[in-house]
């Protein structure tokens, strides 16, 4: 048995690592669609999901597949990975000064059995100039992150306060994977 991590995600190999999680990666090909008009939570527990059934059709029986899928919601707007520079500068002028959430859904695949479930932070951001937005956007951190921002880089420079879980944030919340690799019988701690 084999414990598979469907994503190329290097924070979330991170994550894993940090609590001694022996795993390996299987990258999944499921495109994610956060223009679904579905609440977000649901949105982030379906793409993760998706993300760990395709990778769990290639993997061994017994194997144990996890997915994630983290997005940053903002009066109701869902905010995925940002496009380009425009489309992050957009993000990020939106969450200046704000207060939004960061839900990761995640996913875990054994067989036939699936367990989901999301966890979700809030997250104030403070009132960033547009100077300090171009400066961030240049360092070239906010490419493939939800929200346009890396809270465990120079992104935390944005960040006021959290309420909830800071893994989360990061992009794999640790005290709910744990619980939901439980159900399926592994202990992570």
């Amino acid at each position: 048995m084999a414990i598979i991590l469907a994503s190329a995600s290097p924070r979330r190999q991170q994550l894993l690592e940090q609590i001694g999680c022996a795993f390996v990666v299987m990258a999944s090909d499921f495109s994610e669609d956060n223009t679904l008009d579905l609440p977000a939570a649901e949105l982030a527990v379906m793409q993760a999901k998706a993300k760990a059934l395709a990778v769990a059709e290639k993997a061994n029986a017994g194997d144990i597949v996890i997915g994630a899928d983290t997005i940053v919601v903002l009066d109701g707007q869902v905010f995925g990975k940002p496009v380009d520079k425009e489309d992050a500068c957009r993000m990020l002028t939106s969450l200046s000064g704000r207060k939004h959430q960061v839900i990761t859904g995640l996913a875990v695949v054994q067989g036939n059995r699936v367990v989901t479930d999301y966890a979700m932070t809030a997250v104030q951001f403070r009132t960033l100039s547009a100077t300090e937005i171009e400066r961030y956007i240049a360092t070239g951190e906010p490419e493939d992150k939800a929200g346009a921002y890396a809270i465990q880089g120079v992104g935390a420079l944005l960040v006021e306060n959290i309420c909830g879980c800071y893994t989360n944030i990061v992009g794999l919340p640790l005290v709910t994977l744990a619980r939901l690799m439980s159900e399926v019988g592994v202990v992570l701690l």
